[in-house]
């Protein structure tokens, strides 16, 4: 279900209001005094050399300790917004995000300064900045400047589009979707942190992963198993052939992905297939192996205790 543009700007406004209030917790009195005192001189300047100076003395200044959020906290950032994922943050980047999206949501034109603050970044500060985009009002600028993103080869750079990110999975068509999963892969990313992974996957991703695992055993390369994870909901054909070869294989791991995708194959030579290795067709069926969170791997789920 797709949510409305004031929707979406009070969620931003809701977490942005979050972000600063773990701020004020973490930091020492005088330190958060300090942020809010460069806040407020960034949006009353008339050009962007306040929030230049701001962001780039907030790492000298503060501290760059990981914000270390609770369960409760993460649970509240979900709350406040859908997809909205800062484990991973640190206390000097949340500041640089919190400010930077407090000025896009009290000034016009903030996607033209986005693209600037990128094009001027450092590989943390533009990790920073790709990170806020949940945080940050849309626009063709901000949009375009995330193309560029995508165009890194800088892992983490990239990663920090792609990754405990909604931003792709809300805003991305098909086509630049499709290009980010396959980026992934050619940058030896994973799959598993990227948002909407199942939900958004289609049958022109299947087969240009595919395409991609035969370019792989051409090579004599190997193939993440994750890639079987995109293909399963449309594996016909010589894409089920694809996963009968990986079952014939000695990766655990690939066996393991290439089963789930043979149970999710609406092709009826799929279930024969599967068939054929009756220990992970039990293990499929039952909902033992499974992808679990994160994991770069279908893992075992361990059986429920029983009183």
């Amino acid at each position: 279900m797709s949510i409305s543009a004031d929707n979406q700007k009070s969620s931003a406004n809701d977490a942005v209001a979050l972000l600063g209030q773990w701020l004020e917790q973490r930091l020492e009195p005088d330190k958060f005094d300090w942020l809010t005192t460069q806040l407020d001189k960034s949006l009353k300047s008339n050009s962007g050399k306040e929030l230049f100076i701001t962001l780039g003395m907030i790492p000298r200044l503060l501290s760059r300790q990981d914000l270390n959020l609770s369960d409760d906290e993460l649970a509240q950032a979900q709350a406040a917004r859908s997809g909205w994922d800062p484990s991973q943050w640190s206390i000097a980047g949340s500041a640089r995000i919190f400010v930077a999206a407090q000025l896009a949501q009290n000034g016009e034109g903030f996607g033209k300064q986005y693209q600037e603050l990128c094009r001027t970044a450092d590989v943390s500060e533009s990790i920073e900045l790709y990170s806020a985009l949940p945080l940050l009002p849309k626009s063709s600028e901000l949009d375009s400047q995330v193309g560029e993103g995508l165009r890194t080869n800088m892992r983490a750079v990239f990663e920090s589009i792609a990754h405990r990110n909604p931003y792709p999975r809300e805003t991305f068509d098909e086509n630049r979707w499709n290009h980010m999963v396959l980026k992934a892969l050619f940058v030896d990313s994973t799959l598993a942190p990227i948002q909407g992974l199942d939900d958004r996957a289609n049958d022109q991703l299947a087969g240009i992963l595919c395409d991609y695992a035969h370019e792989r055993w051409a090579a004599d390369r190997p193939v993440t198993c994750e890639l079987w994870r995109c293909v399963g909901p449309f594996a016909t054909g010589e894409r089920v052939q694809d996963l009968q070869r990986v079952m014939g294989g000695e990766d655990v791991d690939a066996q393991r992905a290439a089963a789930i995708a043979l149970s999710q194959s609406p092709d009826a030579k799929a279930a024969d297939i599967l068939a054929a290795f009756p220990e992970l067709d039990k293990a499929v069926r039952s909902g033992t192996i499974a992808w679990q969170g994160e994991s770069a791997v279908p893992s075992e789920i361990p059986p429920m205790a029983t009183s």
